[in-house]
C-alpha cells in the first residue's frame, strides 16, 4: 500500500525524519509515496501576506525539487488527508508532530477521520531538536527557567541529521497547483531549502566569527536571519547544530563564544516551544499578571499613539526604523525588535497581546511560541522574563547599538542628512531638525516613572484590586519603588540589575519572533536583554 507524507512546518528533503519513516514503509511494500501539502482555510485565512507570500514561494521550490510532483489540496485537513488516503489507496500518513496549540489539535481530529476508514497518522520527529515536553526537571516538573532547561537540553543532546533518502517512489496525483504568487509589499527572501542552505553556509563562514559581540548590532549586517527557515521547516535545528558542532574555534575563525552564543540562542526557541506545551493558553494570555488592569490604555487616544507605534511614527528614532524595517521586509532584528516592544508596553502603556498581533500579521518569520513568547518576555508576564521594571530607554539604546545611527539613517529617510550619533535625538536640532519627522509621542521618562508605579500599585495591594489611578497625574517612584527593583532605578535607562537570586544570563529567532512575532538569533525569534535574555520573537538569525 501506497504511503503519504504530508508536509507541514518541514518544507525540505533533508534531515527529514518523517520523509525517510514514509519511503521505508513504501519500499518494504513495493509502493510509492504521496507528497501532500493541505492549504488549511483556517491557517491560510488568519496569516498575513508577508507569510502567505513566503509559503508560496517556499510551496514552488518545494514542488521544484519533487519535480513537479507536489499535491496540493485546499480545505480542512480532517477531510482532505483522509481524502487523499483513500485516493491514492493509503495505509498510513506519515507526518512531523505538531507541538503547537492549534497544529496538536488538528491532528487530532485528523487522526481519528483517518483511524475511521483504517488508516494510520504515523508521527515521527519534530521541529525541534529536543521535542517540546520531553525535558523535565529532577522533580518531574516542566521548567520554568531557561538556564537549567538549557543544561538539561545540551545534556539531554539530539540525533544526527537524517539523511536525504535516494530516489523516492513519489507518486503522481491530481493537484490543485500551487499557489500562485501573493501580492506583497514585502521585499522576500529567496525561499526554499537550497536557498536557505546557502544563507546559513555563508552565515558560518562570514558572519559566525564575532558574531558573539556583534549579534546584537543593527546597523551591522551579521545575522543569520535563520528565524525565516526554521519558521517554515526549510532547515532543521539539528542540521544547525550539527554544522555548530563541526566548527573548530581558532585564529581568523570563531571562537568557541560565538558558538556558544549561537546555539543558545537555538536553546531559546526550543525553550519556549516547550513552555507553549506546557502551557498552550500562553497564545493569548499572561502566564502572570504584573499590573493592575487599570494601567492599561485604551480607547481612542491608546489606539491613536497604536497606530503611530504601527507606522513607525513614534518620534523615537530606533523605534520608528524597527517599525519601518518590519513592514519592508517582513523582518526586524532582534534587538530591535525588543526595544518597539518594550516602548509600546512600558511607554504606551498598550497590552503586549496587541502588539504580537500586529508582528504576527507582517512577519514572514511569525511564530507562535516564539513571538507570544518573546513579547511576555518583554511585558515581564512570561517564564524568566525581563522584570517588569525593567524599562528599556530607546534613545539610549540606540546610541549603544547603533552608535553612527546607519541603522536610523537607512529606515528612516527624513533623519538620512543628520551626522552621526545626533541622529539618535533630533529634537535637539533646533532649527535644523528635519521638518517632516515627527514630535515625539511620549515622554520616555515621564512614562518610564508611570509604569514603575503602577507596578508598585500591584505590589502594595497584593492580588486586591487596588485604587485606580487618577489619569493624568503626576507620579513619583519612591523608595518602596527603589527597593522592589533592587535600588537599581537610574538616569531613565533600563534597570540594570535583577533581583537578588536570579541568575544572570548571557545575551543570546526570530527566531522571535518574536512577536509577530518576531523576529533565534537564531531567532529574531533571539532575545537582547544584556541581562536575562531575549526580546520579542527571539529570532533565530536576528
Amino acid at each position: 500500500m501506497p504511503t503519504v507524507l504530508w508536509f507541514r512546518r518541514d518544507l525540505r528533503l533533508s534531515d527529514h525524519p518523517a520523509l525517510v519513516a514514509a519511503v521505508d514503509e513504501a519500499r518494504a511494500h513495493g509502493t510509492e509515496v504521496v507528497p501532500l501539502y493541505v492549504l488549511d482555510d483556517h491557517l491560510w485565512d488568519v496569516a498575513g501576506a508577508p507569510r502567505l507570500a513566503y509559503l508560496a514561494a517556499a510551496l514552488a521550490a518545494l514542488d521544484a525539487s519533487l519535480d513537479g510532483r507536489l499535491v496540493v489540496r485546499r480545505g480542512r485537513p480532517e477531510q482532505v488527508v483522509p481524502a487523499v488516503a483513500q485516493e491514492a489507496g493509503a495505509g498510513s500518513v506519515h507526518v512531523t508532530a505538531a507541538t503547537e496549540p492549534y497544529g496538536r489539535r488538528r491532528d487530532e481530529r485528523v487522526e481519528r477521520a483517518l483511524a475511521s476508514t483504517g488508516v494510520a497518522l504515523v508521527r515521527t520527529g519534530s521541529p525541534y531538536a529536543v521535542a517540546p515536553g520531553r525535558l523535565s526537571t529532577g522533580g518531574g516538573e516542566e521548567f520554568k527557567v531557561f538556564t537549567p532547561f538549557r543544561r538539561a537540553w545540551l545534556a539531554h543532546g539530539w540525533h544526527s541529521p537524517a539523511p536525504r533518502p535516494r530516489s523516492v517512489p513519489w507518486a503522481v496525483l491530481p493537484s490543485d497547483g500551487v499557489p500562485a504568487a501573493v501580492p506583497t509589499d514585502v521585499e522576500l527572501p529567496t525561499a526554499g531549502e537550497a536557498a536557505a542552505r546557502r544563507r546559513w553556509h555563508h552565515f558560518l563562514e562570514h558572519d559566525l566569527p564575532g558574531y558573539a559581540e556583534r549579534r546584537n548590532r543593527p546597523d551591522e549586517d551579521v545575522t543569520s536571519v535563520m528565524s525565516i527557515p526554521l519558521k517554515w521547516g526549510e532547515l532543521h535545528p539539528r542540521t544547525l547544530l550539527a554544522d555548530l558542532a563541526a566548527v573548530r574555534p581558532g585564529p581568523g575563525g570563531p571562537g568557541q563564544a560565538d558558538v556558544d552564543s549561537y546555539r543558545s540562542e537555538l536553546a531559546w526557541r526550543e525553550f519556549h516551544a516547550d513552555v507553549m506545551w506546557h502551557r498552550p493558553a500562553a497564545r493569548e494570555e499572561s502566564l502572570r499578571e504584573v499590573l493592575p488592569a487599570d494601567a492599561w490604555a485604551d480607547g481612542p487616544e491608546a489606539d491613536r499613539l497604536f497606530e503611530a507605534w504601527t507606522a513607525g511614527r513614534t518620534g523615537y528614532p530606533v523605534v520608528d526604523a524597527g517599525m519601518r524595517q518590519l513592514l519592508a521586509l517582513g523582518w526586524m532584528h532582534n534587538r530591535v525588535r525588543m526595544i518597539t516592544a518594550s516602548f509600546l508596553v512600558k511607554d504606551l502603556h498598550i497590552r503586549w497581546q496587541r502588539g504580537a498581533a500586529h508582528f504576527m500579521a507582517r512577519l514572514v518569520d511569525g511564530d507562535v511560541p516564539q513571538n507570544q513568547l518573546n513579547w511576555q518576555w518583554v511585558a515581564g508576564t512570561g517564564r524568566d522574563a525581563a522584570p517588569y521594571f525593567r524599562v528599556f530607554n530607546p534613545v539610549l539604546q540606540g546610541e549603544k547599538f547603533d552608535p553612527d545611527g546607519d541603522y536610523v539613517r537607512r529606515w528612516v529617510p527624513e533623519l538620512r542628512d543628520v551626522p552621526g550619533a545626533a541622529v539618535h535625538k533630533p529634537w535637539e536640532l533646533g532649527l535644523t531638525a528635519p521638518p517632516d519627522y515627527p514630535e515625539r509621542i511620549v515622554d520616555h521618562a515621564r512614562e518610564r516613572e508611570r509604569a514603575l508605579a503602577d507596578l508598585q500599585r500591584a505590589r502594595d495591594w497584593g492580588g486586591a484590586p487596588p485604587p485606580r489611578r487618577v489619569r493624568g497625574s503626576a507620579h513619583v517612584v519612591g523608595r518602596a519603588v527603589g527597593r522592589a527593583v533592587g535600588r537599581a532605578v537610574g538616569h531613565g535607562d533600563e534597570v540594570d540589575r535583577r533581583p537578588a537570586g536570579e541568575e544572570r544570563l548571557e545575551l543570546a529567532p526570530d527566531e522571535r519572533g518574536r512577536a509577530g512575532q518576531g523576529g533565534v538569533d537564531v531567532a529574531a525569534e533571539v532575545r537582547g536583554d544584556e541581562h536575562a535574555g531575549r526580546g520579542p520573537q527571539r529570532v533565530v538569525g536576528g
